[in-house]
């Protein structure tokens, strides 16, 4: 990949002096334009790419917190998931998605994530402190 920088002609724009008429518009202005365009966009694409999230497992968790409480500890009849191994809440996730487990919003939640996601939110939680 080349690099986006001044040495590399991506960010440089070679102006010409402009005509006064418009049908004398050249379309090598256009074409540079879209070839800028295009180059920042490649150049910024892999960048974004590049940085996953550091956040993302806890973000995704997030959504949980409403039933089974702030880091998985949950209060009153819930069921507590922080502490719990990853392979177990996968599994137990896996069973609502696929309607092999009962649930009243469970099987509704689980089919909105991906198996890379499901794995993501079982591991956040398996590292999370269970209180006593």
């Amino acid at each position: 990949m080349v690099p986006c920088s001044p040495q590399t002609g991506l960010t440089k724009f070679n102006m010409q002096q402009p005509e006064t008429s418009l049908i004398s518009f050249r379309p090598t202005f256009v074409a540079q334009a879209l070839g800028l365009a295009f180059a920042g966009a490649a150049c910024a694409l892999p960048a974004h790419a590049q940085t996953p999230d550091p956040n993302l497992a806890r973000n995704l968790a997030a959504t949980c917190a409403n039933c089974h409480g702030t880091n998985g500890n949950a209060r009153g009849d819930m069921k507590s998931i922080a502490g719990m191994p990853a392979d177990k809440l996968i599994a137990m996730i896996e069973d609502y998605k696929n309607g092999n487990q009962p649930a009243t919003i469970m099987h509704q939640i689980s089919k909105g994530y991906t198996p890379e996601q499901i794995k993501l939110i079982a591991g956040y939680f398996a590292a999370q402190k269970p209180k006593k």
